[in-house]
């Protein structure tokens, strides 16, 4: 597709080209700042770190992770291990490669199909949209994909995967709005293991995660999609609005205690400077990052790479 658009004997543009493209602002906001707080000085002091703690910060990285990169700093300063301010960005480049990839671990496998990947996430972030993507990623990648249309309350959700399902060639288990989401969510579940479909994802209804009679809707739905496929799902996922920045936090930990969350998909990435939410993120509830959104196309939905991000954001 991406190839079409580009026309013919155009190169298509590189994972890690596409990322530096995408977090610009990040870029911007965070290792322009560090730069400019580096350059030109001939001593690490307290001046300069003060400097460093506010560029982390204002971009998100999280007030712990910030003060360990600066508390790490200090100790090897004082260790003699380092004087010169230029090493610094190198320093800070490897703490923050190093969190990312702490939580790094592989996409579920299952010996029978189908994997079962349940999307959740807050109004507003992006989840629908995600799963479409999800299908165009997973199909690209030689993978058959049907989409479950769980979120039954909101007005035109079902359209909108429908939408998604059309632009993927990509078909829609779906039932009536209103219906019980863990009725379709059964539906779909024998749909995909009679078709021996390689990969289910379930879309269910955006929910505040204040919201306690929604939060344990997503439980039941849990325990109806393992009494089909033991295991099931095998990926949560949730979606997180990357411009929310800290705010994203509290709702990444309720749905990690009520919906089992196993990996997060940022989305808008592009959109923010704050892009140090990933790190802050993964950090403090020591999940993967699997996908980040950095555009509005089917294929704008990148898989996560700590090096690549981390090469990116400091290119």
């Amino acid at each position: 597709m991406l190839k079409s658009l580009l026309g013919p004997g155009t190169p298509q543009p590189s994972l890690l080209d596409r990322l530096k493209q995408g977090i610009q602002k990040t870029r911007a906001g965070l290792v322009t700042k560090l730069d400019d707080a580096i350059y030109g000085r001939k001593e690490i002091d307290s001046g300069l770190l003060d400097e460093l703690e506010y560029a982390l910060i204002t971009a998100d990285v999280g007030p712990r992770t910030a003060a360990d990169i600066l508390e790490s700093i200090r100790q090897r300063v004082d260790r003699h291990l380092v004087s010169d301010p230029a090493e610094l960005r190198g320093l800070i480049r490897e703490h923050l490669l190093s969190v990312l990839e702490s939580v790094e671990r592989p996409l579920a496998e299952v010996a029978e199909p189908p994997l079962v990947v349940m999307v959740v996430g807050v109004n507003g972030s992006g989840k629908t949209t995600t799963i479409g993507k999800l299908a165009h990623r997973f199909k690209t990648d030689g993978r058959s994909v049907l989409l479950c249309a769980a979120d039954t309350f909101r007005a035109a959700a079902i359209e909108q995967l429908e939408i998604w399902g059309t632009r993927t060639a990509t078909e829609v288990i779906r039932q009536q709005q209103g219906s019980d989401p863990s009725a379709v969510i059964f539906d779909a579940l024998q749909a995909a293991k009679a078709r021996k479909v390689d990969t289910l994802i379930v879309d269910t209804a955006g929910r505040l995660h204040t919201k306690e009679n929604l939060m344990a809707e997503l439980e039941k739905m849990r325990r109806t999609a393992s009494r089909v496929v033991p295991d099931a799902p095998h990926e949560v996922l949730l979606v997180l609005d990357a411009t929310t920045g800290q705010n994203g936090l509290e709702q990444a930990r309720k749905f990690t205690g009520s919906a089992g969350v196993t990996g997060l998909v940022l989305t808008k990435l592009d959109g923010t400077a704050k892009g140090g939410i990933v790190v802050a993120i993964s950090r403090e509830l020591n999940l993967p990052i699997r996908y980040v959104g950095v555009g509005e196309q089917a294929d704008d939905l990148l898989p996560f790479e700590p090096d690549k991000f981390i090469a990116s954001l400091f290119a």
